[in-house]
């Protein structure tokens, strides 16, 4: 059992994110019949959420404190009003079991949205994850499916230290039988939510903790973005640099500063890192010939890794030369600011990479 628990969004100072990309500009603008809203990346899931629960009365959230005090940072405020106690479950400091629960729900045809106050906390529920609801397809001969969403907080925020820091999405890529998202824009997370919560299949969706106050388009009524479909966030022709989640913003802060020296890179977020979209990622370093990866977690067998054996299986005669990833320290993460800023990639490891690259 969990005994400490992240702080309320109140006690987290802001993000330190560059004050430039608090508002994600970069996404494709909206079709001319496509109508949208500025908002935040928290009201992104929120509407996300809520939509899937008015569509489709099986769709039912829990987790703690999901309830009465509206989610640990606010994501389902308003959701207990509308829909009660029996849609908007608040449980017990139990990840393992409410989350054993909501597989068990899943199975007898519900479609649980399983909100972990943070993915350091979903260590506690891996054997559910990994043994029941990424296997329990296979095992009974697809007889019995799992549509589970498994969303919250990931990586890290401002001094929560080793044990509340961790970017885990490494762990669940290496599952077969689980679909893992990671998406960095409002837009992006409202699509891909929905998507997830109507998929047949185990989703893990990750979002970076400093990505909920941060604004941007919203598409209004129904709207979706496959599982497995990458995006080029900005066009170019100098490098490929592949960033997701809250790397995103600042590799395209980096790609920015970059184009006042006249190098332009081309910037593509997985949004979705298990399926992975090849396809997306081969044709723009094809284009490109030289590549940065970029991700917050640990650089041993991180996700970065396999993005690079892709790119190498796939793609190797088109690099130019050998790519280079960005990647947080391999050192558990410091509680010391000075120290914590060190041991996560920042816009200047992101420049000094390109450059490495291009040299």
């Amino acid at each position: 059992m969990s005994t400490t628990r992240s702080p309320s969004p109140t006690q987290v100072r802001s993000p330190r994110l560059p004050s430039s990309t608090m508002t994600c500009t970069q996404s494709p603008l909206p079709h001319e019949d496509e109508q949208t809203m500025i908002g935040t990346y928290r009201e992104a899931l929120n509407q996300a959420m809520r939509e899937e629960m008015r569509r489709d009365s099986r769709v039912f959230l829990i987790g703690e404190e999901v309830g009465y005090y509206q989610g640990a940072f606010k994501v389902s405020k308003g959701f207990v009003e509308e829909f009660g106690p029996q849609r908007v479950v608040d449980t017990p400091i139990t990840e393992a079991g409410f989350t054993g629960l909501a597989i068990g729900a899943a199975m007898a045809g519900l479609r649980p949205i399983v909100e972990l106050m943070t993915f350091n906390f979903g260590i506690l529920a891996m054997d559910q994850i990994v043994n029941n609801a990424a296997k329990i397809r296979y095992m009974s001969g697809g007889q019995l499916a799992i549509p589970i969403v498994i969303r919250g907080p990931g990586s890290a925020a401002h001094q929560l230290a080793a044990q509340h820091s961790q970017s885990l999405e490494a762990w669940f890529c290496h599952v077969p039988g689980l679909k893992v998202i990671a998406p960095a824009t409002p837009r992006d997370a409202k699509g891909l939510l929905i998507s997830a919560i109507r998929d047949p299949n185990p989703v893990i969706f990750i979002e970076a903790q400093l990505l909920y106050p941060t604004k941007g388009d919203i598409p209004e009524g129904e709207w979706t973005i496959p599982i497995g479909q990458a995006e080029v966030k900005r066009v170019g022709r100098d490098v490929t640099i592949l960033a997701y989640s809250k790397m995103l913003l600042l590799a395209l802060e980096a790609a920015d500063v970059l184009a006042q020296d006249g190098i332009e890179a081309e910037v593509v977020d997985p949004r979705t890192l298990r399926p992975l979209d090849t396809k997306t990622i081969i044709a723009s370093v094809s284009k490109t010939g030289r590549v940065v990866i970029v991700e917050e977690g640990w650089p041993f067998a991180g996700l970065g890794a396999q993005l690079a054996e892709s790119i190498y299986t796939h793609a190797f005669d088109a690099l130019d030369g050998p790519i280079v990833r960005v990647t947080g320290a391999d050192v558990p993460m410091p509680y010391s600011r000075p120290l914590e800023d060190l041991a996560i990639p920042d816009r200047d490891r992101i420049i000094t990479a390109v450059k490495q690259v291009l040299s």
